[in-house]
């Protein structure tokens, strides 16, 4: 039984959940897609160091026992358990990636989706990569779709409901019907996620990763099994434009199609730690010498209010710290945002100079990108420093880019997972991942790739 109201745009959309195929997918998106795996794996591994991860991961094999996918170096549950724990610990860290219209993260659930189900079902690695770009192309018109129809800014569990309900459609091999009862079904029982509330009270909660992948694996059972669904948002006449292009139209390999993070932090204070970065950089300023810093950002910079955390959840959600960190250790990774480090006394002493002051000009430009009507300001951010002989330095107006393609190669990618994780898996363990990933392709089995994360080869 079909859902009434379908649009042609729709039809696309379960046309190429349903029959999209490595072979047929643009060198480019395969391309796109083992980056993106490859810096999710990253931030998953990084992020077993967390307190969040030992909590999901000790419940999702208590509610979903089982061995049937594995939670990264923790342990085994069913591929409900290990994708939301999974999920979960992909963004403890804030390092995992973005991507164009999903004001938020689809890595952290897209690919632990994959490959949880992947894992479970003996799924070759040609198979996985096609479904990781539908997880993508979906992300990206479910998330500006709900983006629009939603007045309160809703965080990534929402929206990526339905996008892990299209990787399950497609691990699982539904049919266009259950396809279509699938992402409804997801939709209506997608998590409400005030996302700003998380921002203003930082918590483990953060963007509710974990219920994406969850509540995705089960709409598809579901819809296997007959169980129905409302209409999609994706059918909705007034987005027909924007979903009728699927198929010949790949955002993901688009610049900004997926962004990447230098740092583990919130994105919304990029700006102003590359600004305040450089600044000091250029000027060879000791950082000892620095009397005062003022961070001019838009709306939701100044949202990242705290300055001394006592989590680490805190602390990501914070401009102070990060930058404070970043002009202090020259990177903001584990090292830095782990609670064990919150205790630090010399980014305590810097952060207490730190002032945060919102500009209107900012708001301005970043409302505009976020429309799409002006790809110059991006994310901004501007600088100011106050020296302790009274000189005072203006870094001027600071863009970050997160997801070009001439900056974000496949050199840079592997540098960035071997940063992260080298101490938690080991220099050959890293290796032997990111061989996996470049030839993820030719694996005749995802259990080859998984493998390498199972509890007993932590380093």
């Amino acid at each position: 039984m079909s859902n009434s109201g379908d649009s042609d745009g729709f039809e696309d959309v379960v046309n190429f959940i349903k029959d999209i195929s490595w072979s047929e997918l643009p060198p480019e998106a395969r391309r796109q897609a083992k980056l993106s795996t490859l810096d999710t794996l990253g931030a998953i591994l990084a992020g077993t160091r967390t307190q969040i991860s030992e909590i999901v991961s000790s419940v999702a094999e208590e509610v979903w026992p089982g061995d049937r996918s594995t939670i990264f170096l923790k342990g085994r549950a069913s591929e409900v358990g290990a994708s939301f724990a999974n999920g979960y610990t992909a963004n403890a860290l804030d390092v995992d990636d973005g991507a164009k219209y999903t004001r938020g993260h689809p890595g952290a659930q897209i690919v632990p989706t994959a490959l949880a189900l992947a894992e479970y079902l003996h799924k070759p690695g040609k198979e996985t990569v096609a479904a990781i770009v539908v997880g993508y192309e979906i992300a990206s018109r479910t998330g500006r779709c709900w983006h629009d129809s939603h007045e309160t800014y809703q965080a990534c569990g929402s929206w990526g409901s339905v996008a892990c309900a299209a990787v399950a459609s497609k691990l699982y091999g539904l049919e266009s019907d259950e396809i279509r009862q699938a992402l409804g079904i997801a939709e209506y029982n997608a998590p409400n996620l005030p996302m700003m509330q998380a921002i203003e009270h930082p918590a483990m909660v953060k963007h509710g990763m974990g219920w994406g992948p969850m509540t995705g694996i089960i709409a598809a059972r579901l819809a296997r099994k007959g169980f129905t669904g409302t209409p999609s948002i994706l059918s909705s006449p007034g987005y027909e434009s924007w979903v009728e292009d699927i198929g010949s139209r790949y955002i993901m390999t688009e610049d900004n199609g997926v962004t990447y993070k230098e740092h583990a932090s919130c994105g919304w204070g990029h700006p102003a730690m590359e600004a305040a970065h450089q600044l000091i950089n250029e000027n060879e300023i000791a950082v000892d010498r620095i009397e005062k810093i003022w961070v001019k950002g838009f709306h939701e910079t100044v949202c990242l209010h705290i300055d001394h955390p006592s989590s680490e959840e805190e602390a990501q959600f914070s401009v102070a710290w990060p930058l404070a960190s970043l002009l202090i250790y020259g990177e903001v990774g584990p090292d830095q945002m782990l609670e064990d480090s919150l205790d630090d006394e010399r980014v305590k002493d810097l952060v207490d100079r730190i002032e945060l002051l919102e500009s209107k000009e900012l708001n301005d430009m970043t409302s505009r990108t976020g429309r799409g009507e002006d790809r110059v300001g991006r994310w901004a951010a501007s600088v100011e420093v106050q020296l302790e002989d009274g000189r005072r330095l203006d870094s001027g107006i600071t863009s970050v880019d997160l997801g070009s393609k001439n900056e974000w190669t496949v050199r840079k990618i592997e540098d960035k997972f071997r940063w992260l994780v080298e101490d938690v898996i080991g220099p050959s363990g890293t290796r032997e991942t990111v061989e996996k990933v470049e030839d993820i392709d030719c694996l005749s089995s995802i259990r080859e790739l998984t493998k390498l994360f199972a509890a007993d080869r932590s380093n």
